[in-house]
Parts: C-alpha cells; sequence; structure tokens
C-alpha cells in the first residue's frame, strides 16, 4: 500500500525542490542580469542584484563587433549533424548488442565506456595534426565527425539501456509476419524507443553544443561555434564582465528556448495520453 502524504511534508518538499531548482538555476540568472549593467556595475563590489541602471549596450556591442548569426549557424549545425550522424550509427549497434548478443557484447561496452576516461587533450595533437593533413582544420564537417566519435559511447549505452526494456517477444512476432531486419528497426523498434530516442538526443545536442574544448582548438573563424564567440570575449586586455556575460546569454538563449519548448511538448504528449 502506497504511504499517504501530509499536507506538510508536500509544503515542505515543494520547498526544497523549489530551492534546489533556483540554487541550480542561479548562476545563469546572475549572467543575464550582469548581461544589462554597465562594466562598472558588473564589477561592482559589493554586487548589485536588481537596484543597476538597466542597459541594452552590451547587447548592441556584441552584435556590432561579432556576427553572431555565423556562430548560432556553427552550433547548430555542428550539434544537430553529430546527434543525427551518432544517432544513425547508434540504433543499429545498441539493436545488435540488445537483441543479438555475442559473448563479446559487454567487454565491447565497457571498452567503449572506457573512452571517455581518457583526457581529450592526450588526444588532441594527433587529431590536430590529421586534420591539418587531410586539409579539414576549421571545418565543421570535420567538428560534426569528431564530436559524434567523442559522444558515440554515451549514445550507444543510453540506447542499449532503453532497447533491453523492450520485449524481444515483439521482435520475434513481427519476423513470423514476414517483418525484414529494416522494417523490424523502422516500423517496430524505433516508435517504441521514441522517448528514449528523443532523451538521447537532447542530451547529445547539449553535449555537442556546450563542447568547447575540440571548438576552440580545430577552428579559427569558419567553423566557430557560440563556444569562440563567448571566449572571444576574454582576452589578455582584461575581462569584460558585462559584455561577455551578453554573450553567453546569447548563446544559452536557444538552449533555453529548447528546453522550454521540449517541456511544453512533453507535458502536451503526457496529457493527450492522460486523457485518450
Amino acid at each position: 500500500m502506497a504511504r499517504s502524504v501530509t499536507p506538510r511534508r508536500k509544503l515542505i518538499n515543494t520547498g526544497v525542490a523549489w530551492a534546489i531548482g533556483l540554487l541550480i538555476f542561479f548562476p545563469i540568472l546572475w549572467t543575464i542580469l550582469t548581461s544589462f549593467k554597465t562594466e562598472a556595475q558588473a564589477i561592482a563590489s559589493p554586487p548589485i542584484f536588481l537596484g543597476f541602471d538597466w542597459t541594452l549596450e552590451n547587447y548592441s556591442v556584441v552584435m556590432e563587433r561579432s556576427n553572431y548569426g555565423r556562430f548560432l549557424w556553427n552550433s547548430i549545425f555542428i550539434a544537430g549533424g553529430s546527434t543525427i550522424l551518432g544517432l544513425m550509427i547508434a540504433i543499429p549497434a545498441a539493436w545488435s548488442m540488445a537483441f543479438v548478443p555475442s559473448k563479446r557484447t559487454k567487454d565491447i561496452l565497457l571498452w567503449m565506456l572506457s573512452t571517455k576516461m581518457l583526457p581529450a587533450v592526450g588526444v588532441l595533437y594527433p587529431i590536430y595534426l590529421l586534420c591539418i593533413q587531410l586539409g579539414v582544420l576549421d571545418n565543421r564537417i570535420a567538428l560534426v565527425v569528431i564530436l559524434m566519435l567523442i559522444n558515440l559511447p554515451i549514445i550507444v549505452w543510453m540506447l542499449y539501456t532503453y532497447f533491453k526494456e523492450i520485449p524481444g517477444e515483439i521482435l520475434e512476432a513481427a519476423r513470423m509476419d514476414g517483418a525484414t531486419l529494416k522494417e523490424e528497426l523502422v516500423y517496430i523498434l524505433t516508435p517504441m524507443a521514441i522517448p528514449g530516442i528523443a532523451s538521447t538526443m537532447l542530451l547529445n545536442f547539449i553535449l555537442a553544443w556546450n563542447e568547447a574544448f575540440w571548438t576552440l582548438n580545430l577552428t579559427a573563424v569558419n567553423a566557430a561555434p557560440l563556444t569562440a564567440f563567448i571566449a572571444s570575449y576574454s582576452s589578455p586586455e582584461g575581462l569584460f564582465f558585462a559584455k561577455l556575460s551578453a554573450a553567453s546569454t546569447m548563446a544559452i538563449a536557444p538552449i533555453l528556448i529548447l528546453g522550454w519548448f521540449s517541456q511544453k511538448q512533453l507535458v502536451r504528449g503526457l496529457t493527450f495520453g492522460a486523457v485518450k
């Protein structure tokens, strides 16, 4: 039997949840507020929270100094491309490991996960030289492939755990009805695993969007994403906190909008499913 929860307990749980949520969101909120301050107010001591002169000067300077649209498009292309390419490779791989396992399946999964333990700087030099030799330095396609390979172990692991929860009898019934391997993947497995694929896609997109190490080292002008756009406001001449905050706000705005839209779609889907 489920234990009854008192109103006081619900109130405490709600308050704790809101407190944790606000604590996590506070750095983002502070960045957004700082973007509307002058440089003097941004470095004031003690810090000014709300009582400051609001200004859009920082956004104006950032837009005049940098081609924000080009950086945004590069981020969308790199993050979206690496996510789609990773799913195209990971879905068949996870299917084979989940439904047609071999003696070495667990070893392969552990080996794939172990590659994430290698520091990125350990392979920077050979990958940098390889990009130079192939003529793909500062190239969006090269970054798509590199970020896909970096995040591929996580994608395979996540999809593998989701696929393992699907009863194998459903796929066997589809085979008895004459479904080919392609039809089994496209019409049977993929629709049943949509929640898992969607969450994996969102996580991989965010990881690729936030990637700074590889994008800063392998790009210069043509393929530079929003991470390079933000880093351009940290210079040897000093830190311009207000302008840096404005650039950061412009970089995180698409992700915040994507998160809000995804949450709305999820709530709508759950509500429709409950009504249906």
